[in-house]
């Protein structure tokens, strides 16, 4: 008689596999633009597939942050889209300074980004 051990663990595998847990860390802007009244007042807002992971924290008049959250989602999958926008807090109505876009993959990824008003966001990722 076959054992059934070879099937279960493979199946067991897989479903392991479908939804893996996913961190995003190590946020840090670098250059960023300029408003009239000095430097962005930056934080970033961040997505991963129709999932809303959350924002950072704001970093007043600072060209180049660096935002010590971590955010985490277990239902991600490779080729989800990562989305990370970047935002100048602002009275009344926030400024969007960029996006960034990117389809997740295995492992530990690090990326520079840059925005479309100027200067770069770097990031790490973990899927697995």
């Amino acid at each position: 008689m076959a054992s059934t051990r070879p099937l279960l663990l493979l199946v067991l595998c897989s479903l392991a596999l479908a939804d893996a847990h996913f961190k995003v860390f190590n946020l840090r802007g670098s250059s960023l633009s300029s408003s009239i009244l000095g430097h962005a007042d930056a934080y970033v807002k961040v997505f991963c597939g129709s999932a809303t992971l959350g924002e950072t924290s704001v970093r007043n008049n600072n060209p180049n942050p660096w935002w010590e959250e971590e955010f985490t989602h277990f239902k991600a999958q490779q080729n989800d889209v990562l989305r990370l926008e970047v935002h100048d807090s602002d009275f009344g109505f926030d400024d969007f300074l960029g996006v960034c876009q990117r389809q997740i993959k295995l492992g530990t990824n690090s990326h520079d980004c840059f925005l479309e008003k100027g200067g770069t966001l770097h990031y790490t990722y973990t899927l697995g």
